[in-house]
């Protein structure tokens, strides 16, 4: 069982022709992924508006994707109006919010009313962390009730600051995707924060998946570990089905 809890659907302004979702089935095949958690591009890098509500017929034609609603902390009356009128779908498992894109880094106040605000609606969140934001980022985890927050990419270059992220709080989780890895980063990570604490995701379709799988694979898991990082934490965090 695989759960990828980074995904995207949609076509990329970088030199990329995907857009099609059978894109994603593609890779998750070749890779043997069950499930991907997805956000539209239009959504990330344009506008949260009409990149949402794109998703949704995607969602109802592939049941192997399910949906992360993208969320701009400078836009939150737009978050609140598509959180009531997309959640009751059922198609979205969790919101995604990239701060880059977003102009809303980890630490900053948007980011804290931006959580608070889907803490309230019990969602969990995807937020993409490169640099020393990974640190601000938990520090308002730690100030926000009832978050549940997943790092991306742990903080790219600046991974070596996730132990310092994961002593902050109990309620942030890392995702470890990124196109060029540092060696032996994540059997090291893991052996500082445990391997509750991280979950599998690929970036796809951005990235193919097999960067990170063969990262992970690299690291050298055991079993257990395995189990809990390629789906057992994610379907905790997501409340997603447990598979039989």
């Amino acid at each position: 069982m695989i759960v990828d809890v980074h995904g995207h659907w949609g076509p990329w302004f970088f030199s990329t022709d995907v857009a099609d979702a059978a894109a994603n089935l593609r890779v998750m095949d070749e890779c043997g992924i069950d499930v991907q958690l997805v956000s539209a591009v239009e959504a990330v890098v344009y506008d949260p508006l009409s990149g949402n509500p794109a998703l949704l017929p995607v969602l109802r034609a592939q049941p192997r994707l399910r949906g992360l609603l993208v969320v701009d902390p400078r836009e939150l009356s737009l978050a609140e109006s598509q959180l009531s009128e997309l959640l009751p779908t059922g198609l979205f498992v969790g919101a995604k919010i990239h701060t880059h894109y977003a102009g809303s880094p980890g630490g900053s106040a948007a980011m804290a009313e931006a959580l608070a605000l889907l803490a309230a609606h019990d969602l969990p969140v995807l937020v993409h962390t490169w640099g020393e934001e990974i640190v601000g980022l938990a520090d308002v985890v730690a100030q926000v009730d009832g978050t549940r927050v997943v790092a991306a990419h742990l903080g790219g270059p600046s991974w070596p600051l996730v132990p310092s992220a994961a002593e902050r709080t109990d309620r942030l989780w890392f995702e470890p995707c990124w196109s060029t890895p540092a060696p032996g980063r994540i059997r090291w990570v893991l052996d500082r924060i445990g391997p509750e604490r991280l979950m599998f995701g690929s970036d796809a379709t951005l990235i193919h998946p097999a960067v990170t799988l063969g990262a992970i694979r690299a690291a050298e898991l055991s079993a257990a570990e395995k189990e809990l990082v390629m789906w057992r934490n994610a379907v905790d965090v997501f409340r997603l089905p447990t598979p039989a």
